[in-house]
């Protein structure tokens, strides 16, 4: 009966096919540990250090879902129920800040999107509560509605003089105009609103656009631009919107996806980003290649245990015996993030 039923099984799938998961590599690193599942489907992380001690240092991720919710997790990878915020119509990247000067609070804040509102969400951490008036609405005045589903989403705080922006993805847009980037400003009532300040970022059109990352001290954006490659631009819109660089166009088996930034110092260290359908990793230079600050040559391939990842985040402050150089934290397609020591991802890149 057994081998009547996968006989029928391998029929099926030729007459209309079986979608597959992609196998975890026989060589992949594991984690240290795996985050408590959330609810539906883990999709994106974003790190908070404790200025104090970094071992309390907490994780935020989002779970993608009508019903979904930003959960917060401590460095053993468990719920904390009191701080997760539910209720969320499809959050799918997060962002965060710390030492914001808003009026005359300075403050840490997470920005997600809501995609099925079509609204930002800004919250204050590590309280969680919402500054937002319940929504900032945004790509306002698009005349087709799948233009407005938020999906990427990175802060950039700028070091001249302090101000916060959002660069905020969808699920579809035009090419030149697909991200739209918004300054967060302080209202009287203690509140954020956002006011758009650009709209640049060249497309493919192969897919879509959704992970997006900054590294606010150099000065760029990256983003994902799926099935093609990775795209540069500068963060700060008064410099306009040149592209600086489009990489790894060759180096991943399909789609473009998570990046993060580990910094080795201030203006070196490496860009990671998920070969998502090879369950792996993708290593740069941050400072680009010698004498070509943008170009960006694959160095290193590092399979990870994470399924399918679509996000993840870094830090290289310690955090303890347990992740001595730095965190790094994936999505996993299990509905959990997955906690790696950094030097077992970068090696012998570290020395």
């Amino acid at each position: 009966m057994k081998k009547i039923f996968l006989i029928l099984f391998c029929i099926g799938c030729l007459i209309f096919g079986c979608e597959t998961k992609p196998k975890i590599h026989p060589n992949a690193l594991k984690p240290v540990l795996a985050s408590q599942p959330v609810k539906y489907d883990s999709d994106d992380p974003a790190i908070w250090i404790n200025r104090e001690d970094a071992t309390k240092s907490l994780i935020i991720g989002t779970d993608k879902n009508e019903d979904g919710a930003l959960y917060v997790f401590d460095l053993k990878g468990q719920i904390l129920e009191e701080l997760t915020v539910r209720g969320l119509k499809r959050p799918n990247n997060v962002d965060l800040v710390q030492d914001v000067v808003l009026g005359q609070d300075t403050l840490d804040i997470v920005v997600t999107g809501e995609r099925l509102r079509h609204q930002m969400r800004v919250f204050s951490f590590p309280d969680m509560k919402p500054i937002d008036n319940g929504g900032i609405p945004i790509f306002e005045n698009e005349t087709e509605l799948e233009h407005r589903d938020l999906m990427g989403v990175a802060l950039y705080h700028r070091v001249s003089d302090g101000k916060v922006f959002a660069i905020m993805g969808r699920k579809i847009g035009p090419s030149g105009t697909y991200l739209w980037q918004y300054e967060l400003k302080s209202n009287d009532n203690g509140t954020v609103s956002a006011e758009v300040v650009r709209k640049f970022g060249a497309f493919s059109g192969l897919k879509e656009i959704e992970a997006i990352a900054v590294d606010a001290e150099m000065g760029y954006i990256y983003y994902s631009d799926e099935n093609a490659g990775i795209r540069k631009y500068y963060a700060d819109p008064e410099k306009g919107n040149e592209e600086l660089s489009f990489f790894g166009q060759n180096d991943f088996k399909e789609d473009h996806e998570g990046i993060s930034i580990y910094k080795t110092g201030t203006d070196t260290g490496f860009i990671i980003a998920s070969d998502q359908q090879a369950n792996a990793f993708n290593i740069y230079r941050r400072e680009g290649d010698a004498g070509l600050p943008h170009k960006h040559t694959l160095l290193k391939k590092v399979y990870l245990s994470t399924m399918e990842s679509d996000g993840s985040e870094v830090t290289s402050i310690p955090m303890g015996s347990k992740f001595p150089k730095g965190l790094f934290v994936a999505m996993s397609d299990d509905k959990t993030f997955q906690y790696y020591r950094i030097e077992d991802i970068l090696g012998d890149l570290l020395k």
